[in-house]
């Protein structure tokens, strides 16, 4: 039985934005904080939940940012990005980040990174990256990072997203 495509494009979706984000709500995903040093200095930083491993050899990741996101010029122009997993006790962090109008970096405690960017401190894991490759698709800009430098803290719980709630992990 072979396939045949009927058609080269998509059908147009039967759903609103409402109900597609609420049924990307239903898989849970981890958190994070991706950062920068922008080229003039300042840092910058934002709580995404848009990330994944796509290759081991080179290690590679990806993660995407709306391109109406005011810090969308630091990370299409900047060389280098840190992605920081968060801890189950980093919720007020997350929230930080995904604030608008305020210091992100105000009385956070970081170290700077081999290039700049600000790991957090307290992160289960962090991800130093260079900025290998940028993808336009949709109202958003998936970004491919190659992972120079990596960290973990053994046995740490990771902060976990799920349905518009915050949860930490459970063993079966």
């Amino acid at each position: 039985m072979s396939l045949t495509h009927t058609s080269a494009r998509a059908s147009p979706p039967r759903f609103s934005s409402t109900e597609f984000r609420t049924a990307l709500g239903m898989f849970a995903t981890g958190v994070t904080i991706v950062t920068a040093r922008a080229s003039e200095g300042h840092l910058v930083g934002l709580t995404a939940n848009s990330f994944n491993s796509v290759s081991l050899s080179p290690p590679l990741v990806l993660w995407s940012l709306s391109q109406s996101a005011t810090s969308m010029d630091a990370f299409r122009t900047g060389s280098h990005y840190a992605i920081n997993i968060l801890a189950a006790d980093q919720q007020a962090l997350a929230q930080l980040f995904a604030t608008r109008g305020v210091d992100r970096f105000a009385d956070v405690d970081f170290v700077e990174g081999l290039c700049g960017a600000p790991l957090l401190a307290g992160a289960v894991a962090t991800f130093e990256c260079f900025n290998r490759s940028r993808y336009v698709e949709g109202d958003h800009v998936i970004f491919v990072g190659e992972v120079e430098h990596c960290a973990h803290r053994t046995g740490a719980a990771p902060l976990l997203y799920h349905g518009g709630k915050f949860y930490t992990e459970h063993p079966l």
